[in-house]
């Protein structure tokens, strides 16, 4: 099943090139502030389903083109990003510019990143303007927290995932702290829209895409991960409680580049989907801390 959220915060299922709303089911106020219907819905989903099921199969829908698609989750408790999680990853920023540590993400564990990052699949990633450092697109499949949970174990992790999404990690190069670097507004692109568990299927091997005007810049598969999903899961709940609705970020293959005003990103993931994004020039967002060389 697709969910999505579109037009304001409503919730809907995509079937085909259709959308059906179901925001009644679980979000009696859509476009109320802060906007957590998708995350009452994820957590009420194995109630609802037998409705949404129904509801699909007989209430109208609308054309795809006729709306338009948010964020999926707008308002989760949080992003958890893992770093490092990809060998050839490694290799190229040690080699390149010298900007993160060697330790690969099984040693290295999570960081978080901003809410307020996160945009949608009709949004443009937002440049800011810092004259003599590079913003780098990272490609990464996100994992939806769906059964919330702490200290959950291997062998009941992927029973605590709701679904699966395309997220980009944008990220200002440079030396100063992760979250700051990472946590401009539009600098988590997530969607097009969610991709249950089931409908995706196993998640071992799956293909990773992006690129940039057309060219490939980054092409991996999950099976050359680090840290798989079920230990991405252990991980995190061993130190804080999940919550249906957050987000995993499961880390970067090698690839990584610079993006500027003008660029059409656009990334495509096995079983899950494929968004398009422009990015534009911002005009706020410097400040001083940016003022010293990058490397």
């Amino acid at each position: 099943m697709k969910i999505a959220s579109f037009d304001g915060s409503r919730i809907g299922v995509i079937t085909g090139d259709r959308i059906t709303d179901i925001t009644d089911l679980a979000d009696p106020n859509p476009g109320m502030w802060p906007p957590v219907g998708m995350v009452r819905f994820i957590d009420a989903f194995d109630k609802l389903r037998p409705q949404v099921v129904k509801a699909v199969e007989t209430r109208p829908s609308k054309a795809l083109d006729q709306v338009r698609l948010e964020c999926p989750v707008q308002w989760p408790n949080k992003v958890i990003a893992i770093p490092a999680n990809y060998d050839a990853h490694i290799e190229e920023m040690k080699t390149g510019t010298g900007l993160i540590s060697p330790f690969r993400a099984s040693g290295q564990g999570f960081f978080l990143k901003s809410n307020s990052s996160l945009s949608g699949p009709a949004d443009p990633i937002v440049v800011p303007p810092i004259p003599g450092r590079e913003i780098h697109h990272e490609s990464e499949l996100a994992i939806i927290i769906g059964e919330g949970g702490r200290n959950i174990s291997r062998a009941d992790a992927l029973n605590h995932v709701f679904g699966y999404a395309c997220l980009i990690d944008v990220v200002v190069r440079g030396k100063e702290e992760r979250v700051m670097r990472k946590s401009y507004d539009t600098f988590c692109p997530l969607g097009p829209y969610i991709v249950t568990a089931d409908e995706v299927g196993p998640t071992e091997a799956i293909d990773l895409e992006l690129s940039v005007d057309g060219v490939i810049k980054q092409q991996a598969n999950t099976r050359n991960m680090i840290v798989d999903i079920p230990e991405m899961i252990v991980m995190a709940s061993a130190v804080m409680t999940l919550y249906p609705g957050d987000i995993i970020a499961s880390g970067t293959p090698a690839g990584v580049g610079p993006i500027a005003p003008g660029n059409k990103v656009h990334i495509k993931i096995q079983n899950v989907g494929e968004m398009t994004l422009d990015v534009v020039a911002g005009d706020v967002g410097m400040h001083p801390v940016w003022d010293k060389p990058a490397g």
